[in-house]
């Protein structure tokens, strides 16, 4: 295993390496990583032996864009179809203001924008493909590239209750309505929950695993409460630095809607009676 993954962080990095040794790293249910020992310094490197394809290439894209300076993010060394080598960064102990730095720093990597909504690759969210095309209005992005694709997913994968799929097709005709105020695109994460929040060697708060793509911010806010791991701080911090459209967290379910229909799909089980409950509540 060692000479193969060695193998494959050479193809990463485009150059011959030493690998002295391989520490296994948890935490992941999709792929493994390991922090790899080299004369030049450790390496962090996720592998995968039946990678879904462009896993770790729209990973790298995504990890490069998200690195404004806004927040710390590992520097991309190399990325194939079987390997990510990145930045290797030792946990270290949060600041006393961690919180606060982090929900600045995101208001901040918000501020990024593009012209339209979207990413200039497809990627994933998990292993499920995510669909980037560019597309002007957000409730159509939202409606056809999110929600509606992931309603379709599941209808084809975990089988839906008819009413269940007209209560969505009826919420995806409602959205114009429901989204609030249109705002420019910003530059998300796209899948943050705690277990992607990573404090950096020197407490500051670091982004990993990435499912970015330029969206409505709440949309990232949305992921952030799903299953909690967030100070109050945070979204404090966040809105005094830049300010939330009124209403926002009544439509904070809205966003969560996503990644439960993608767990739904993953999964199984609850997940999606807690997705068709937002539908019909949303539904009208």
């Amino acid at each position: 295993m060692s000479a193969e993954i060695t193998a494959a962080i050479a193809a990463a990095l485009g150059r011959p390496v030493t690998v002295r040794g391989l520490r296994r790293v948890g935490g992941g249910c999709i792929n493994e990583a390991a922090v790899a020992d080299t004369p030049e310094g450790p390496l962090f490197v996720k592998w995968n032996r039946s990678p879904p394809p462009g896993l770790f290439p729209s990973e790298a894209e995504g990890l490069r864009a998200l690195r404004t300076g806004a927040l710390v993010v590992p520097r991309v060394l190399g990325a194939t179809e079987a390997v990510l080598v990145l930045e290797y960064l030792p946990p270290g102990s949060p600041v006393a203001d961690f919180n606060e730095r982090l929900g600045r720093g995101l208001a901040r990597l918000h501020a990024n924008t593009a012209p339209a909504f979207g990413f200039g690759v497809d990627g994933y969210c998990g292993t499920t493909p995510q669909p980037n095309g560019w597309m002007p209005r957000w409730p159509d992005f939202w409606r056809e590239r999110r929600l509606g694709f992931q309603l379709d997913l599941a209808a084809r994968t975990r089988g839906v209750d008819p009413q269940d799929r007209r209560a969505g097709e009826r919420l995806l005709a409602r959205l114009d309505d429901l989204l609030g105020e249109a705002e420019p695109p910003a530059l998300i994460h796209g899948d943050l929950w705690s277990g992607n929040l990573h404090v950096a060697p020197d407490g500051l708060p670091a982004l990993v695993d990435p499912a970015a793509y330029f969206g409505h911010r709440e949309a990232e806010l949305g992921m952030m409460v799903l299953f909690g791991g967030f100070s109050d701080r945070v979204f404090q911090a966040y809105d005094a630095e830049r300010p939330l459209q009124p209403g926002w967290r009544e439509r904070l379910p809205l966003y969560s809607l996503y990644h439960l229909l993608n767990h739904f799909h993953l999964f199984g089980g609850g997940y999606g009676r807690q997705a068709f409950a937002i539908v019909r509540r949303y539904a009208g």
